[in-house]
């Protein structure tokens, strides 16, 4: 095939090459900075949703491992039925709880993260989902709560075209998007943090799958999508919050 230098690139990407170079003592957290929060701040008067505490949801029947990892498959067609609010507090817990916390920077939770960072932010474009209005959030996993975000007019309209014009992004219940903070991870790892970062974004998303298969739900992981517009549609500045994967959730 032609040489493309990119796809050198992106292989180079892979490989754990950074780490040789890097000082580790010049790293922030070997300095004796604080480590960056677990979760973004939020304004103390800011609207929040109270969700339900874990093990205590309605409607998420038992399911063995074994079955739900042999049931899991992507899914792109949706009933249009909704999901209740026990349902979404289930997948949030699945995807970001947090089991443990350690201190105010770290924190154990329901997936595993290179060096307890969890870089990630959870955000929700919520459409379907019985007592909670359309219109974005993001998930605090310190508190279990809902943070009302914003309303958007046309809102399945602009996630679609973002998605680079996969469809049934818009037809879902609602749409988990994922942004990196990556200071979270780089305080620790430096240069080295990327890689890492982006795996765990896979750890958080097969989470999701596992846990729709309790709900008679299903997803499917999407990481084509325009990063500006999606960036753009998140209200996240594009440099120290990104979106890097989004999976839209309904039921089937």
């Amino acid at each position: 095939m032609p040489h493309d230098p990119r796809i050198d690139q992106g292989r180079q990407f892979l490989k754990d090459t950074v780490r040789q170079t890097i000082d580790f003592s010049q790293i922030d957290q070997h300095r004796g900075i604080a480590p960056p929060p677990i979760e973004k701040p939020f304004a103390t008067d800011a609207r929040r949703i109270e969700l339900c505490p874990a093990g205590r949801w309605k409607g998420v029947g038992p399911i063995d491992l074994q079955s739900a990892i042999g049931k899991r498959e992507s899914r792109r067609r949706y009933t249009g039925e909704p999901l209740t609010l026990d349902e979404l507090s289930f997948l949030l817990w699945a995807t970001q709880g947090i089991r443990r916390r350690l201190d105010s920077g770290n924190a154990l939770r329901t997936v595993p993260s290179a060096g307890a960072r969890h870089a990630l932010e959870t955000y929700l474009c919520a459409l379907a989902v019985d007592g909670l209005e359309p219109a974005f959030y993001r998930y605090l996993p310190v508190e279990h709560q809902l943070l009302f975000e914003f309303e958007e007019q046309r809102a399945a309209a602009k996630l679609i075209a973002a998605a680079l014009g996969q469809a049934f992004v818009g037809q879902a219940a609602v749409t988990f998007l994922w942004t990196a903070l990556p200071y979270r991870m780089e305080w620790r790892y430096g240069a080295a943090a990327h890689k890492t970062l982006a795996i765990d974004a896979g750890h958080v998303c097969q989470n999701l799958y596992l846990a729709c298969e309790a709900i008679g739900a299903g997803t499917c992981a999407v990481a084509a999508y325009h990063q500006e517009a999606m960036d753009e549609l998140l209200r996240v500045d594009g440099r120290d919050e990104f979106t890097v994967y989004l999976a839209p959730v309904g039921r089937i």
